[in-house]
């Protein structure tokens, strides 16, 4: 690997975990969304992600590159960009919400940390990317971290577990589809970004607004948002297309479950949620298994 493509690697990974500390803070926000503001889950979804394609498609409209970048666009990469908001945005981010509405939030993590198996597994058949046996290594210690962290009695429910499974089972596939995407590099992430989130978005507001009904939303909740919206959503989703046109579709998901270390201290930090033996052990399993797949990818690039 030249110096500048290491360079390159390093501040796609910089991106990627700046952008999993912003989602894992909005776990919080979410759960104090749900809990003190009740706000419904799908609902809350679709507020979260509609302003925020609202604002990225006014800036893509207002930059007349981004503009022409569409015009570009041929009709595969077109297909599958509003395929990826399908899946990333409708099904994925709306089962978490509903997820997290209905069991402890541990135990919606614990499911979605078995991705980077299912991505190492996949990988190969769908977008020409074989796993190295560190890496593999890496993903299976990251699920393994994630079963120490958290073994005992996780509350899942029925409902609370099958949107969980849907959520992961989306998470996949958008890993593996996302990274097609924007590899291909047919136009700025920000246009991969505005375009599959306005239509995952549209879906959710559809979905919300048909089950849930019109929300009675108060000032506080419109605050947490505007935040989740603007920061954890509109920059840190375009920050991340940035980061999967460097990163191999693995990489991205191992980096995206650092996540279970960075909810689990925010957690014992704003939620009172304390931490113990396998808590901690599963904390440094999961920090081996990143760290061994971020060592293979230097190694083979």
């Amino acid at each position: 690997m030249s110096s500048q493509h290491r360079a390159l690697h390093l501040r796609a990974v910089a991106a990627a975990l700046l952008v999993t500390f912003l989602w894992s803070s909005s776990w919080v926000l979410i759960r104090w969304g749900l809990d003190d503001e009740a706000l419904q889950p799908v609902t809350f979804a679709a507020l979260r992600y509609g302003l925020a394609a609202l604002l990225l498609i006014g800036w893509v409209a207002s930059k007349r590159p981004l503009r022409q970048s569409i015009s570009g666009l041929d009709r595969r990469s077109l297909i599958q960009i509003i395929i990826l908001g399908v899946v990333f945005y409708t099904i994925t981010q709306g089962a978490q919400f509903v997820a997290i509405d209905n069991q402890p939030a541990a135990t919606t993590s614990l499911v979605l940390s078995w991705s980077p198996l299912l991505v190492a597994a996949l990988g190969s058949l769908f977008i020409a990317e074989t796993a190295t046996r560190r890496q593999i290594a890496g993903a299976l210690l990251v699920a393994a971290g994630a079963w120490a962290y958290f073994a005992g009695d996780l509350g899942a429910t029925a409902l609370g577990m099958m949107a969980a499974l849907i959520a992961m089972a989306a998470n996949v596939a958008s890993s593996l589809l996302g990274r097609n995407v924007n590899r291909r590099a047919d136009c700025p992430p920000v246009v991969v970004t505005a375009i599959s989130m306005a239509v995952g978005a549209a879906l959710l507001v559809a979905v919300g607004i048909g089950t849930e009904g019109m929300p009675a939303v108060s000032a506080r909740a419109w605050l947490i948002i505007g935040w989740l919206a603007v920061v954890n959503t509109a920059l840190a989703f375009t920050l991340w297309n940035y980061s999967l046109r460097r990163l191999s579709a693995l990489e991205s998901t191992a980096i995206n479950n650092t996540m279970l270390i960075q909810i689990a201290l925010l957690a014992w930090i704003f939620l009172d949620e304390n931490l113990g033996i396998a808590e901690i052990t599963g904390i440094v399993l999961v920090t081996i298994g990143v760290l061994l797949s971020q060592a293979a990818r230097t190694r083979a690039t």
